[in-house]
C-alpha cells in the first residue's frame, strides 16, 4: 500500500506531507511533566498518542529517536517539596517514579531517553551565554531575560503579536525587564532553593530553556517533531522557538503537533472557584483540584488497556472529555474484543496473543478494512478513525465466522485460511495502537474470584444440561432466563455451552 503521510502543523495551520530532516529518520521530543505531584490522567494523553504516533512511524520503516524531558527542578518543586518535609530532588524522584510505573503499565514503551533538566544545567549555561553574546539576551541584577523585541518574529507559533500574547497570558513580573514580555532564561537563587554556579552569580534555569537545552543535545538543531499539550503552546513552546532559533540561526522543528486537553464534567463541586451551575468541561489539572490519579484508577481496578484505548479513541488535536461512563463504555467495547479472541482460540486451537503481525497479502473484505485503519493513520495520525476501522474489522470477523459456521468443527480450510488472514489484520493494526499486545493481568483476589464464579457458572450449566436431557426444558429455560436477567449469556456451540457477561 502506498502511504502518502500528512502531518498537521500547529505553526502552518495546515496539514504538511511528512518529510524528514534525515532520510529514513525521525527526531521527536514531547515536554513531560513537572514532577511535584502524583501523574494525573491529562499527564497519560501526551506520552500515549506520541508513542502510538511511534508505533507508525516505526511500522512505516522509519528509524524513530523518541525524547520526553522530566522537568525536575522549579517553582512549584520548590514550594511543594517543604509541605511534604523533603528536599526538592526526593520529591522529584518520587514523582518521576510514579510517572514512570503509570507510563509502563499503558504500554508506552518506545521513549528512547527522559533527560532530567538538571542534568543539564552545563548545556543551559552555553546556550544562555551564546543568546547574550549574540544580543538576544541581557543579564539583569543575577538574572538573564530573553529580550522578546530582539526577534522579529515572535510569536508566529501562536499567530499573534507580542503585545496580544501579553495581554492574554499570565507574564511572570518583574522589575529587571526591559519590556514585560521578556522570558526568564536564568532566576538567580533565594535562601533554601537548588542553585547552580553561573557566569551571573548562583542561580537556576528558567523553564523554557531547558526544554531548548535538552533537545538540542539529544536531536539536533532541527527537529523533526515537537509535541506536547495545547496549552504549552504558549508560553512554553513559543519560547523554547524563539531562543532556540535565536541561538542558532535555523528552524528549531519542522512539525509542532499540539494534543488536545483532557477534559472533566460534573467535578464542579471540587474545582476551586467554581460557580454553581457551571457545568462546563474544565481542563483536567492539579491547580484545578480536579485531577484524576492515575495509580489511584489502577487501584480501583481500572485496566491500563482501557486508559489506552479510552484516549486514543479521541483524534489527538480534539479534547479528551473524561467521565465514569465514558470510561465504562470503553470497557465494554474491549470485552467484545476479548469475547472474540476467545472464538479464535477454539476455532484455531491457538492464542490470539501468540499471532505474528507480519501481513501477507491483502485483499477481501479484511484487507479493504485494515487499508481504511491505515489511510486513518496517514491522515495526520487519527487514532479515533483507525479505532473505528477496528471495531468494523472486529465485526467483520464475527459475521465471516458465523456465516461459514467456523465453530461447526466442520468448515472448509479456504474459509479458515481467509478467517486467520483477516486476524492478522487485526493483531497488525492492534500493535500500531499498542493493545492487545498480552491478556489483562488480574490480581490475586481477580484469580481468586473468578476461579469461584467459573465453578459456579459450570454447575449451572450442567444443571441445564441435566434437565434438558431430562426433557425438563421449563427448567433448563428458567436457567438461562434468569441468568439473562443478571446480564450473563449462554451460548450453546457445537463444542459446549459458554457463557459471557454482557
Amino acid at each position: 500500500m502506498q502511504h502518502n503521510l500528512r502531518v498537521y502543523n500547529t505553526l502552518t495551520r495546515q496539514k504538511e506531507p511528512f518529510k524528514t530532516v534525515v532520510p529514513g529518520k525521525v527526531s521527536m521530543y514531547v515536554c513531560g511533566p513537572t514532577v511535584y505531584k502524583p501523574s494525573h490522567l491529562g499527564h497519560m494523553v501526551g506520552p500515549v498518542i506520541f508513542d502510538t504516533v511511534k508505533r507508525y512511524l516505526t511500522y512505516l520503516g522509519y528509524q524513530v529517536k523518541f525524547v520526553v524531558n522530566i522537568t525536575d527542578v522549579d517553582d512549584k518543586l520548590i514550594i511543594e517539596a517543604p509541605k511534604q518535609g523533603i528536599s526538592v530532588s526526593e520529591l522529584a524522584e518520587r514523582v518521576t517514579k510514579d510517572y514512570i510505573e503509570n507510563l509502563k503499565k499503558l504500554s508506552v514503551t518506545s521513549i528512547d531517553e527522559m533527560p532530567r533538566a538538571t542534568h543539564h544545567i552545563g548545556d543551559i549555561i552555553d546556550i544562555i551565554a551564546g543568546l547574550i553574546t549574540k544580543g538576544y539576551a541581557y543579564p539583569a541584577a543575577g538574572d538573564v531575560y530573553f529580550d522578546v523585541t530582539k526577534d522579529d518574529d515572535y510569536g508566529k507559533l501562536c499567530n499573534r503579536d507580542p503585545e496580544q500574547l501579553e495581554a492574554g497570558a499570565r507574564i511572570e513580573v518583574s522589575d529587571k525587564k526591559r519590556s514585560p514580555g521578556d522570558f526568564a532564561l536564568w532566576k538567580s537563587a533565594k535562601p533554601g532553593e537548588p542553585s547552580w554556579d553561573s557566569p551571573w552569580g548562583k542561580g537556576r534555569p528558567g523553564w523554557h530553556i531547558e526544554c531548548s537545552a535538552m533537545s538540542m543535545k539529544l536531536l539536533g538543531k532541527t527537529l523533526d517533531i515537537h509535541g506536547g499539550g495545547l496549552d504549552l503552546q504558549f508560553p512554553h513552546h513559543e519560547n523554547e522557538l524563539a531562543q532556540s532559533e535565536s541561538f542558532n540561526g535555523v528552524p528549531f522543528v519542522n512539525y509542532w503537533m499540539h494534543n488536545g486537553l483532557m477534559r472533566i464534567h460534573s467535578q464542579t463541586s471540587k474545582i476551586k472557584d467554581a460557580k454553581p451551575g457551571d457545568e462546563e468541561p474544565q481542563k483536567m489539572s492539579k491547580s484545578l483540584g480536579n485531577e484524576i490519579v492515575v495509580h489511584k484508577l489502577f487501584e480501583r481496578g481500572v485496566q491500563p488497556e482501557t486508559l489506552r484505548f479510552f484516549l486514543l479513541a479521541t483524534h489527538y488535536r480534539r479534547p479528551i472529555d473524561y467521565s465514569e461512563e465514558r470510561l465504562a463504555e470503553v470497557q465494554r467495547g474491549l470485552e467484545g474484543f476479548h469475547r472474540f479472541f476467545e472464538r479464535y482460540e477454539r476455532i484455531t486451537k491457538k492464542s490470539f496473543y501468540s499471532v505474528a503481525t507480519a501481513v501477507g497479502k491483502t485483499d477481501g473484505e479484511f484487507g479493504e478494512l485494515r487499508k481504511k485503519f491505515l489511510e486513518h493513520m496517514d491522515d495526520d495520525f487519527n487514532t479515533g478513525g483507525a479505532v473505528g476501522s477496528l471495531y468494523e474489522l472486529l465485526s467483520a470477523l464475527n459475521r465471516f465466522a458465523d456465516a461459514h459456521q467456523l465453530e461447526s468443527g466442520k468448515a472448509a480450510a479456504a474459509d479458515i485460511a481467509t478467517f486467520e488472514q483477516g486476524v492478522l489484520y487485526l493483531r497488525e493494526l492492534s500493535h500500531i495502537l499498542g493493545v492487545f499486545s498480552q491478556p489483562a493481568q488480574k490480581g490475586k483476589a481477580d484469580d481468586a474470584s473468578g476461579q469461584l464464579v467459573g465453578g459456579l457458572m459450570q454447575l449451572l450449566i450442567d444443571l441445564r444440561a441435566e434437565a434438558r436431557k431430562a426433557k425438563n426444558f421449563a427448567l433448563g429455560d428458567q436457567i438461562r432466563k434468569r441468568l439473562g436477567e443478571m446480564g450473563v449469556t449462554l451460548e450453546d456451540r457445537p463444542g459446549g455451552t459458554i457463557w459471557r457477561k454482557d
